[in-house]
């Protein structure tokens, strides 16, 4: 009996095995396509197009940034990277989550390392710097939420805390997936060249 298919073919014309992922096979032009792609909340999100994940990224890393000005470029990068996963095994929202269990944690830990170590970054980050990411996915949770998810202030603010408010001059409009996916890519390569420059 034959096992099931565990790979997919990516536009680069790499064959991502998703059970066990290698750094060689990870591109960061398959990345940005799929992360422009697949839509945060489900899809349940106003405008004329979806918020992506690449969308969603793109404002952590840069939240990330703002919170706690001067972080390496590594860093900055593994927050720009922090839903990169998803790229192949979509996004799901924490209650879906949380009824899959821990098979899905499993599937997106061992793609995160390989995408880590396909840009540099170790295959496990730090906790401290796992903790920043998370403080400002959280942030930004609740911008989403409240600018373009339809809830009310105080519905995010108990779901995703109330650190969001202090940033809530920051203004969210989902963009066409062409425009998100140049945009990430751009961010990608000023980020390792910075690392590059030490």
């Amino acid at each position: 009996m034959t096992q099931p298919r565990a790979w997919q073919r990516m536009l680069s014309g790499r064959r991502l095995d998703l059970l066990d992922p290698t750094p060689v096979d990870i591109e960061i032009a398959d990345i940005a396509h799929g992360l422009a792609f697949v839509a945060r909340w489900n899809g349940q999100t106003e405008g004329d197009w979806p918020y992506s994940v690449a969308q969603h990224s793109l404002l952590v890393e840069d939240l990330h940034e703002r919170m706690a000005p001067g972080r390496p470029a590594r860093w900055r990068l593994a927050a720009l990277l922090h839903d990169a996963p998803e790229y192949v095994i979509g996004d799901m929202i924490s209650p879906v989550k949380a009824a899959v269990g821990p098979h899905y944690e499993a599937l997106d830990a061992r793609l995160a390392a390989a995408i880590h170590i396909r840009f540099g970054l170790p295959a496990q980050l730090p906790r401290s710097v796992k903790a920043a990411i998370k403080r400002a996915d959280r942030v930004s949770a609740w911008l989403e939420a409240t600018q373009i998810a339809g809830f009310s202030t105080a519905e995010a603010t108990r779901f995703f805390g109330r650190a969001g408010a202090r940033f809530a001059d920051t203004r969210i409009a989902p963009r066409p997936p062409a425009e998100i996916r140049a945009q990430f890519l751009e961010r990608h390569g000023e980020l390792i060249a910075a690392m590059d420059r030490g």
